[in-house]
């Protein structure tokens, strides 16, 4: 039988001291190509991540990349790994030039010139090659943040995990961002983390939700959204008024709240919707329970 290609999760689970169950028997099948992990704060999220970078262990499931056990084999992962945290931390008074050569010769390149050509390379990619002398405790946080990025691709990793990728950047920046990951995905499997959904929905061309440390759903956006068709309905409910029981989602705006509803329509006010995966993602997590948690992400 011939082993899949690419990251393949199998029942993963992570309860954290005291009982709390940060996973639960997490699956995915995930092949080269950028793929979205959207969820509130509190999902699963990061600790999914850590566990996917061999920072901790499991305390049940497997984890291959291409075929190989990594929690039985993790120099084989880390060896082909990049990985972008939510938090960068540097070394004072060192610069982005020296830090990126050292974990540019920690993940192999020990042949000067062709690591200096790599570092050069990174540098121009994130634009961050007029700042390349200067300390990286000195940056500021989207400057941190592109830093990051170059961190996580030295050694064109087969796997780049990304955990809220986007945070601190600019839009200008993010756009910059989003074009890397496309590059990348060409030849690398990509998990992109995050809870902005507009990021997976340009970006991913499969994606699953998270919610309580499970898998809620898994699919493209186009298949995901398709059953909602025709079933939901918009409306802005002026300032003042009542809001309708039972509302999938809201959101500001000029006149009042943007209202969205699942279902039978509401009344005359509402019209037809076409849906999304912002609806995806809202009806998702309230049928597991987590309405509230849709609302603060």
């Amino acid at each position: 039988m011939t082993a899949f290609t690419g990251l393949e999760v199998r029942g993963l689970a992570k309860t954290y001291a005291g009982g709390v169950p940060a996973l639960q028997g997490v699956d995915l099948r995930v092949p080269p190509g950028l793929y979205g992990l959207l969820g509130p704060n509190g999902a699963g999220k990061s600790t999914l991540m850590r566990t996917l970078a061999t920072l901790q262990r499991p305390d049940a499931g497997s984890i291959l990349l291409d075929g190989v056990d990594v929690l039985a084999d993790p120099h084989h992962l880390r060896q082909r790994l990049g990985y972008l945290p939510q938090q960068i931390g540097a070394y004072p008074g060192v610069s982005a030039r020296s830090l990126l050569e050292r974990f540019a010769w920690l993940k192999g390149r020990t042949d000067a010139r062709a690591r200096r050509a790599e570092v050069d390379a990174l540098l121009d990619q994130v634009n961050l090659a007029d700042a390349a002398g200067r300390a990286v405790a000195t940056y500021s946080g989207g400057m941190l943040r592109r830093f990051g990025i170059a961190l996580a691709l030295i050694g064109s990793p087969r796997l780049l995990v990304v955990d809220e990728p986007t945070a601190g950047l600019d839009p200008a920046e993010r756009n910059r961002f989003h074009r890397v990951l496309a590059d990348v995905a060409q030849g690398a499997v990509v998990l992109l983390s995050t809870h902005i959904v507009e990021d997976v929905q340009n970006l991913c061309a499969r994606l699953a939700i998270l919610a309580g440390g499970r898998v809620v759903a898994e699919g493209t956006p186009a298949d995901l959204a398709a059953p909602l068709a025709g079933r939901l309905w918009e409306s802005v409910v002026p300032h003042g008024a009542p809001l309708p029981a039972g509302a999938l989602h809201l959101a500001a705006a000029p006149q009042g709240t943007r209202v969205v509803v699942h279902g039978a329509r509401p009344g005359d006010a509402f019209a037809p919707r076409t849906p999304g995966l912002e609806d995806v993602y809202y009806l998702a997590l309230a049928s597991a329970g987590l309405a509230d948690q849709a609302e603060a992400a």
